[in-house]
């Protein structure tokens, strides 16, 4: 069976990206998961950064200029099916999901990578695009930073709405000055 494809509809536009049920379905499924039950409908882009990346999917960004963008995730104690073993996982721990770090794909430019707060399992729902190679994001890569953050994806076509979203004016919390909204994701 084909990786899944998935459609981001931007008020910038729209990229698509290719997800890595293959390499990481625990943490596919999940994305998958809150991309079919509308979780990212209506939510911003809360962390731009030029020559970084763009963070996005924190449900407290619905509203663009919350304060607690950033710290939120799924409904805790919320499940899904992990596509290829049928396998249920429970959100735990504020909406977080285990760290799935088996794959060696590096965080390159359009890649997608979970975020997380630089704890193990305290990933959720937020996930970053890639912009540049940041290789020091690199779950395998102890020498350059702490954090860990496995690769579940790669931009396919539309990487040139990714770069132009990433060049947005930010204000000093790298917040898009004028937001940046997620209309909708569909999985394909």
């Amino acid at each position: 069976m084909p990786n899944p494809i998935a459609t981001f509809d931007t008020t910038e536009g729209s990229f698509a990206a290719e997800i890595f049920m293959d390499k990481l379905p625990v943490t596919a499924s999940n994305f998958v998961d809150l991309c079919n039950t509308g979780f990212y409908n209506g939510v911003h882009f809360h962390r731009v950064i030029d020559g970084f990346m763009l963070q996005f999917g924190c449900p407290f960004a619905k509203d663009a200029k919350s304060g607690r963008s950033g710290t939120g995730g799924p409904n805790d104690g919320s499940t899904y099916t992990v596509v290829p073993t049928g396998a249920v996982v429970t959100r735990a721990n504020g909406g977080n999901i285990p760290d799935e770090l088996v794959d060696k794909t590096s965080n390159e430019p359009g890649t997608l990578s979970m975020a997380n707060t630089g704890s193990p399992n305290t990933g959720g729902s937020q996930f970053f695009v890639n912009t540049v190679h940041n290789d020091f994001l690199d779950h395998w890569r102890n020498d350059l930073s702490p954090s860990q953050h496995p690769v579940f994806g790669k931009v396919v076509s539309g990487m040139d709405v990714v770069m132009k979203i990433g060049k947005t004016k930010c204000d000093h919390n790298d917040n898009p000055v004028t937001p940046v909204m997620m209309k909708t994701i569909t999985i394909a």
